[in-house]
Formats: C-alpha cells, structure tokens, sequence
C-alpha cells in the first residue's frame, strides 16, 4: 500500500447542508459516526474556532480536550444517547472556548442516509448566559453535579413561556437563577423587574406591584406605575414569594392567570405581558396544608420548580466560588488562598450558603494586609462574624468548634494590640464593654482572670 492511500480521506458533507448551515445565526457543526467534524458554519468559526479549521477532529476533542467521545470520560454524550433513542436530544456541557470554559447548551439532529441509518449528525450550539464553569467575575459558578443539574433545568426551561419557582436555602442564588432565566429567553431584551415580597407590607404590596391612580390613597400625590406593568415584555421575578399576603395572592393569581390588573384607585382593567419567575426558601407545600398559601396560586407558579443545591452538596465548587468572590469583594487586589485557608473554609458548613461565604471572604480580606490569605486571617473572619450574645451556642465547625476559634483570633488580636483595648474594641467594632465581656470569658475559660 503506497504512503499516500494510508491517508484517511478527508470526511465530506453535502454541499447543500453547509450552505443551509452558514446562514444560521447560532453555531452548527457536523460531524460523522466516528465523531469526526466535517463542517462547520460561520458562527461557530467566530465564537470557536477563530484562528484554526476543526474540520477532520473530533467533536469532543474540539469541545472538551477529551482523547475519548463523552461518554468514556463522564460526561453525557448526545451521539450515544441519540443512538439509544434514534431521535434529537439535548445536553448541557461545559466547553472550552477561546475565553475560557463556559456551559453550552447543545442539541444534536441525527441525519439519516438512504437506508435509514444516521449517517452525520448535526449540533447545535446555545451559550448558557450568566453560568461559568470557571472562576468569574459575575453570574452563576460551579461544575460540581448538583450545580450541572441546575444548570440543565434552566437551560431547558428557559426559552419557555412556563412559570418557574426556584426552592432553596438562603443565599444559594435565587436571584442569580433569575437573572440566567431571564437572559437565556427570548424576553432578554427587555427588564426584568425584582418584587422584593419580604419587604413589602400588605398596605404597599399591591400599590408597588399593581401601581395606583393620583388620590387613591393618603399620600399618592401623582399616578405611579406598578412593577407588573414596568415588566411588560420581561420578566417579573417574585422573590420570596411565601411571604405575599393572602389578600394579595388573589390579585396575583389572576394576573398570571389572565395577563391582567387593576391599579389601586382604579376601575379600568389593564394587561401586561410578563414571564413570572418566583423564589422562596420556605415550605410552600406546608403552607398550602395550612391555609397561608393558596393551592391554585401554587400550582400556578410552580410550573416547572428548580430546586437550588445548598453549598454542602456542591462538592469541589468552594475553591471556584472563593476564587470568583474574591475578585468580586476585592477588585484593585490580587489575593489568594493559602491551600491550608482553603481546606479550613472547605470544612465548614455554611448554613448561609454562598452569601455567608462571600461575606467571610471579605472579613478575611479586609484582615490580611498581604496577597495571600492564611489561616489566621479566615479563623479571624469566622470569628467576627460569630453572635456576640452571651449564652448562644456556637456553630459546630468539623475539627474545632467556632467557639474555640472566637477565642483564639481574640488571643492573638489582644497580644497584637498589646494591651491596648481601647484600640481593639474599635478595629473589632463593638463597645468596650462588649470587649471587656469577651476577654472576663476567655479568662473564665483558661483558667484564669485577664
């Protein structure tokens, strides 16, 4: 056999196919049963592939840097379950890209020859806005297997028309969720409008969402336009939304029903065209049993229900997360973790989720004067953010209790200050007589009076 015949042919697609394809805004590959890629359109040359031709790699190659298809590397491969099922199917991956890792939403097309039998198939490719992989500067971050089955809810519910109820712990990023079910529509060009229910009072509520007329009430010196109508083309996000008074989900229930209010002091029926996204960190169900939610607004909103993994149950996303929430609470610097700092993080619960982590984050920012944060400066941050109410009890850290850890940041803070209390109880922010407090129990703790 000559040099030349040992050449694998170059792989083909129908000329008719890549001219259809190279009109197509979003990015499209194809690529045979051998996963091979032999076209590529114009979109995804831009987004992709700017400086090199991928025609003759393979797709998880290309996408992933994987030596193996999906499937024989922990992923879900769309070919393999488009084999098993004959038909489309959809997935979410995280791809490498020119601006680093970021999570593609992918739908894959088989094309079947004359006997029947998918000969290439054709993918489709949708950035997932707001999501990354990777350490970043904003939105959603993490690649642990709870966060990636978050991510592939949104990613298919997103460019429906379906109400959404996001459940989850405080500070797991409802309002970031929000904001990716938003920009992944086909309502991202228009507002999306936060109802903050937890702070409205049941006298405002329906004045802030529904708008009133000029006199309708004390006060209502000029006609106010509600924050439904302000919505209209967008998203309306309803965050916690167990806390809507009674009286006022009737109001709601028919707005999501019907597209339709009445401002407050007026007769004159209204419409506003809004995709409803709503949060809440509490039982609804149990609510429901117990008459303070109504059951027909609950399954109104909770069309398609997202539940938010806690930050416990996103194994190996702390690292990405305190890298990103450091550039995020610190930006003119550039820290670091020190590897022991961050194994001690790794170790605590968080019951505040991601919210509590950035604001111990930048606690120990704000006390290491260096570029990397040790130890000593997170057991400082944890330390502060304790209750400084006697009797308490303290929050359970796996190796040392938070307690412990109050009293050691205090130790070395007193031996730092040299004594000098005055001083300390100011860099601390609480009174003296708070310090003095701390300091009678720490000597009652060792023994000893200080």
């Amino acid at each position: 056999m000559s040099a030349q015949a040992a050449v694998p042919l170059q792989p083909q697609a129908p000329a008719e196919l890549v001219s259809y394809l190279e009109g197509l805004a979003e990015p499209h590959i194809v690529f045979d049963r051998r996963y091979r890629i032999v076209a590529a359109n114009a979109a995804y040359r831009r987004q992709y592939s700017p400086e090199a031709s991928v025609l003759g790699h393979t797709c998880y190659g290309v996408s992933h840097r994987f030596a193996v298809p999906c499937d024989q590397a922990g992923e879900s491969c769309p070919l393999a379950r488009s084999r098993e099922s004959g038909q489309r199917e959809r997935v979410l991956h995280l791809h490498h890209t020119p601006q680093g890792e970021a999570y593609i939403d992918i739908e894959l097309t088989p094309l079947a020859d004359a006997g029947g039998e998918p000969a290439l198939y054709v993918e489709r490719m949708s950035p997932l806005r707001a999501t990354q992989g990777a350490a970043a500067t904003e939105g959603l971050i993490g690649r642990s297997p709870a966060f990636r089955e978050m991510l592939e809810q949104i990613a298919r519910v997103a460019p429906s028309e379906a109400s959404v109820l996001l459940l989850g712990e405080s500070g797991t990023g409802k309002e970031l969720v929000a904001r990716a079910l938003h920009e992944a529509s086909a309502r991202a060009a228009q507002a999306l409008v936060v109802v903050d229910c937890a702070s409205l009072p049941e006298t405002l509520f329906e004045a802030e969402v529904f708008g009133h007329e000029r006199g309708a009430f004390t006060g209502a010196t000029a006609m106010r336009t509600g924050l439904a109508e302000t919505a209209n083309g967008g998203t309306l996000f309803l965050d916690e939304v167990g806390d809507i008074p009674l009286p006022m989900q009737v109001k709601l229930l028919r707005l999501l029903e019907s597209g339709t209010f009445r401002r407050v002091g007026s007769s004159e029926l209204r419409r506003t065209d809004v995709r409803v996204v709503a949060a809440t960190h509490r039982d609804l169900g149990a609510m429901v049993a117990d008459g303070r939610f109504r059951e027909d607004l609950y399954y109104r909103l909770a069309t398609f229900p997202i539940r938010l993994p806690p930050l416990r149950e996103r194994d190996g996303d702390l690292a990405l997360l305190a890298t990103a929430l450091l550039a995020r609470v610190a930006p003119r610097r550039r820290l670091t973790l020190a590897p022991a700092a961050l194994a001690q993080l790794s170790g605590q619960r968080f019951p505040g989720n991601v919210r509590e982590l950035r604001n111990v984050l930048e606690r120990a920012a704000l006390f290491c004067d260096g570029e990397v944060i040790e130890t000593a400066h997170v057991e400082r941050a944890l330390a502060a953010g304790l209750p400084v109410a006697p009797g308490r009890p303290a929050l359970a850290a796996p190796a040392r209790s938070l307690r412990e850890i109050s009293r050691q940041a205090l130790r070395e803070r007193l031996a730092a200050h040299g004594g000098r209390r005055a001083e300390l109880a100011r860099e601390l922010g609480i009174s003296e007589r708070t310090l003095y407090r701390r300091l009678r129990e720490l000597g009652e703790h060792e023994g000893g009076a200080r």
